[in-house]
């Protein structure tokens, strides 16, 4: 078909661009591009080596915005937790991308504008969500509305429904018309956010916290890096918890991160727990929140004992402190 020429040269194109694949979308790449970056001193866009574990797409997520007062003084509901998911994830949004969202709010009788309010958004967010209970009983289906419209969802749970079985997002996106495509990035991003505000603590919540998330000068490489999760200082042998239910998607030990293990809780949320000293639990086994997987320990690449605990959204490490609700302590009588 080819010529002997045009083949060589087709394949050495094919050999070029999966040596290009792999040095930009595998671990080992990653690993590479990590180490050029330290050996020449310059910043690399390498993803976080447990990104490639978790098994979530990498659609970015917006950045959060502060949580209420009432909401830093108690655990907040999931319906609570949901419109604050959806108003942050409207926030983020393209202007033409929260139209589906302002018509319904017009039908609602909810002023549109008040969805974006940073004092007013998370009650008209709530009311928006709530009118919409009764046709979406799901969240999934209430937030596929929000973002791609009531026309538009009702079509897709109505497929799902006659394929059977439950109506997740990922299973309503296929089933929106043409053109709606990308209204599934808004809700999956709301999905998640919503998620993450559930989670629980990995230790006591009193435990200090020795390293916070953000750029700092590592303590063992002297280089100024991103620390992508918090360092919570315990003793060697205290009991690592799962944050929320989940499975376990790694159980493994390297020189860098020690005992790890990597939860996926679904909806684009994933934990990372590093530095212990015994794994409780193999990978595919499912955990549920609460319920001990590990012990804290100093393996790895470590100054000391300590848990070093890692929150990312969409395969992107986010600050957990960013969705800390009521810090209490371990008998629950006092609030901070």
């Amino acid at each position: 078909m080819f010529a002997r020429r045009a083949r060589g040269l087709l394949d050495f194109t094919f050999a070029l661009l999966c040596v290009w694949c792999a040095y930009h979308h595998t671990p080992a790449g990653a690993l590479l591009r990590r180490m050029g970056a330290w050996a020449f001193n310059t910043r690399t866009t390498a993803r976080p080596l447990l990104a490639y574990y978790d098994g979530v797409s990498g659609t970015s997520v917006p950045t959060p915005g502060a949580l209420p007062p009432s909401m830093l003084t108690r655990v907040p509901t999931s319906a609570e937790a949901l419109a604050w998911g959806t108003h942050s994830a409207l926030k983020g949004l393209e202007p033409k991308a929260r139209e589906p969202a302002l018509a319904l709010a017009r039908e609602a009788g909810i002023a549109p504008e008040t969805l974006l309010d940073p004092a007013k958004g998370l009650a008209a967010t709530r009311r928006l969500l709530d009118s919409l209970a009764r046709d979406f009983p799901s969240e999934e289906a209430r937030l596929t509305a929000v973002f791609a419209g009531r026309v538009p969802a009702r079509f897709a749970m109505e497929r799902v429904d006659a394929e059977g079985g439950a109506p997740t997002l990922e299973r309503l996106a296929k089933q929106l018309p043409p053109g709606f495509d990308g209204s599934s990035v808004g809700a999956a991003q709301a999905l998640a956010l919503s998620t993450a505000l559930m989670l629980g603590w990995p230790v006591s919540e009193t435990a200090m916290v020795t390293s916070p998330f953000g750029y700092r000068v590592h303590p063992t490489l002297r280089t100024r890096r991103m620390h992508t999760g918090v360092d919570l200082s315990v003793r060697t042998g205290t009991t690592v918890s799962a944050v929320a239910a989940g499975v376990v998607r790694r159980a493994s030990e390297d020189s860098v991160n020690g005992r790890v293990l990597v939860l996926d809780h679904g909806r684009g949320v994933t934990t990372a727990y590093c530095h212990n000293s015994e794994l409780l639990v193999k990978a595919g086994t499912r955990v549920e929140k609460g319920q001990a997987i590990a012990l804290s320990g100093n393996t790895g690449r470590s100054t000391g004992p300590h848990l070093h605990y890692q929150l990312e959204l969409a395969a992107r490490p986010v600050d957990p402190f960013g969705f800390r609700t009521a810090l209490r302590v371990a008998d629950g009588a006092t609030e901070l």
